[in-house]
């Protein structure tokens, strides 16, 4: 809004010979009021008075008034309202646009391979590890390519765009507005990049935004102007530009609003060739659309032949170096603000492993610490304050190494190296002097006075993990149901036996043993820790270690002193069915997701299913 000395500039300037009542009536205020201003303005020599008679006069503007009028409404022109109260918003859904044709290869370009891997899995990888869990891909070209991978992975969604040969990329996003219900990422799917574009933008406060970074040459740059912090201008055109302040990609974040109201404007087009981005330029004239500038982000499009090879000798090599560096930035950047310590003290930084999380060793002052970064996408189902909490707990009885760090937010753990680490794994799990030291650690575990807070109650995991499934769309076994009621029922066998609430660790695979050169055990990995049963623990040892009767009557003999009773017995099968429930869900979940598993969940629930049999055997014979 104008304030009324611009008010009455911009009048004086666009009306002839106008009096100021006329003025008072145009701006709803007081004559008073207007001689006040009209004053002020001579004043400042803004305007000039010009006699016409005796009685008239006439008002223009002077070149101090008309450069103030111009800067004004420069202003006002320049200014964004606010799509949101709120910035920060998880992001949980991701269109891929994927309709158009690649003429060169006979495919569509996400399904060309580089290295081990196609386009599209890349992309699609890099979007779950980042939080998404649904992801829209709008077809057409070889949709058959699309529509067989999402009947492998129920969190994709195909939505085809019949007329992709006759339309832009507008009409291919209008389409995805059947699955769409909330904030989402937006990527094209001829496009090779660092993880860390989806990573960085998905963390930018704007809940609107475009990735942009430095122009590239390719002479077919969408160039982008930023004003005040916003996109302001979108070409393909240079000239067309004061400056340009990077290049547009084809990586977007659209909140579901904007989204809306991209859909409104896009409802009174008539251009069918109209993109998404010139779409969102339009409604960015008016509404604030920030920006995520990666200066130095190495990627690259695939639209011919020439482009794929670059991408496959140059820019695939180059990624995959970026990306180490990336991540050992990250370590060492976890490792200056755990541990206080400057850059110049952490010497060297070197991957050790692991599946779900991240493993590193480092060396910091001639010392050497284990980082452990957590694998995205874990929070839905660790507790990490619980970790935490349960981890130093052990430390502290010397059952796991000490820890210098934990972030209960992120889950990066710091803990002093094991010197001399061997991990268990199930064949050097069954040697006997081994067990002996497995089962010492867990009797001092289970033994011990730590105070844990949470419980692990597998009845309750069960449900929850079945909540899980059916977010994603799963699809549970034929008689998931019936074997779940058999299931639910153990609880009240484990009070009839005897159970104990003690402390666990609930996670008692091999690999989580490690034996320093001392020949001390050490248990790792708290993750699912909690008060429960201490059989829950021998339970999944004996099945993660794949023991044999006799291995598993020789580790139990070592933790009883010989002195196994029937209701432990009863209670450990009921964990070892239990265990495998769970996990047959928890594979289910991990292969809606994309992941193959090939037949190890079926084999758990069969397994299962055997052992409810055999129960119930010993049951009826007590």
């Amino acid at each position: 809004m104008l304030s009324y000395d611009i008010e009455v500039l911009k009048i004086i300037n666009d009306e002839d010979n106008i009096s100021q009542r006329r003025l008072a009536e145009m701006l709803n205020i007081s004559l008073g009021k207007i001689n006040s201003l009209l004053k002020e303005l001579l004043t400042k020599e803004y305007i000039v008075k010009i006699d016409i008679d005796k009685r008239n006069v006439k008002y223009e503007l002077t070149e101090a008034g008309i450069a103030l009028l111009e800067n004004s409404l420069d202003k006002v022109k320049s200014t964004k309202l606010s799509i949101h109260k709120h910035k920060y918003h998880k992001v949980k859904q991701a269109v891929i646009l994927g309709a158009g044709g690649k003429g060169d290869f006979g495919k569509p370009a996400g399904f060309l391979e580089l290295e081990e891997f196609r386009i599209i899995d890349r992309i699609i990888d890099i979007l779950k590890s980042n939080g998404i869990e649904k992801i829209v891909i709008v077809n057409g070209y070889k949709k058959e390519y699309y529509e067989e991978l999402a009947e492998k992975d129920s969190t994709i969604f195909c939505v085809t765009n019949s007329n992709y040969k006759w339309t832009g990329t507008m009409s291919s996003l209008a389409l995805a507005k059947e699955y769409i219900d909330d904030d989402f990422i937006l990527v094209e799917n001829d496009l090779v990049f660092e993880s860390r574009a989806v990573e960085q933008i998905i963390k930018n406060d704007n809940r609107d935004c475009v990735l942009i970074t430095n122009e590239s040459g390719s002479g077919d740059e969408a160039f982008v102007e930023i004003r005040d912090g916003y996109l302001f201008k979108m070409s393909k055109d240079v000239h067309q530009f004061n400056k340009i302040d990077g290049e547009m990609i084809g990586i977007s974040k659209i909140s579901y609003k904007l989204f809306k109201m991209m859909l409104e404007e896009f409802k009174h087009n008539i251009n069918p060739y109209m993109n998404y981005e010139y779409t969102m330029l339009d409604v960015a004239r008016n509404y604030k659309v920030g920006y995520e500038k990666i200066n130095d982000l190495v990627w690259g499009e695939i639209d011919n032949k020439d482009q794929y090879e670059k991408v496959k000798k140059h820019i695939i090599p180059m990624i995959r170096r970026k990306e180490m560096q990336y991540k050992i930035d990250q370590v060492k950047s976890a490792i200056v603000n755990g541990l206080k310590v400057s850059e110049e003290e952490v010497k060297e930084i070197v991957p050790v492993g692991g599946m779900t999380n991240k493993n590193y060793k480092a060396f910091v002052n001639d010392k050497a610490y284990i980082v452990r970064i957590p694998g995205l996408g874990t929070s839905s189902m660790i507790n990490r304050r619980d970790e935490m909490i349960n981890s130093k707990l052990a430390a502290d009885e010397g059952i796991d190494a000490k820890i210098l760090f934990f972030d209960e937010e992120s889950g990066v753990k710091i803990a002093e190296l094991i010197e001399g680490a061997e991990t268990l794994n199930p064949a050097t799990a069954k040697k006997k002097e081994n067990m002996e030291l497995v089962v010492g650690a867990l009797r001092t575990l289970h033994n011990s006075e730590i105070k844990m807070e949470n419980r692990f109650n597998v009845f309750e995991k069960i449900e929850d993990y079945e909540s899980l499934v059916k977010k994603v769309n799963g699809t549970l076994f034929e008689d998931y149901y019936e074997i779940k009621t058999r299931v639910l029922k153990l609880e009240k066998v484990l009070e009839d036996n005897g159970m104990e609430i003690k402390p666990c660790h609930n996670d008692t695979v091999p690999e989580n043993f490690v034996k320093d050169i001392n020949e001390r055990m050490y248990l790792i990995d708290w993750e699912y820790s909690g008060l429960n049963d201490p059989m829950w623990d021998l339970a999944a040892h004996s099945i993660e270690c794949d023991f044999s009767e006799d291995d598993e009557e020789l580790f139990l003999n070592l933790y009883f002193n010989n002195l196994i009773e029937d209701k432990h017995k009863i209670r450990i099968l009921v964990y070892k069915i239990c265990q495998d429930f769970l996990w047959s869900i928890w594979t289910i979940l991990k292969e809606a997701q994309g992941d193959d598993f090939g037949t190890y969940g079926i084999d758990r629930y069969n397994r299962g299913k055997k052992n409810l049999e055999l129960l119930d055997k010993i049951l009826m014979g007590q």
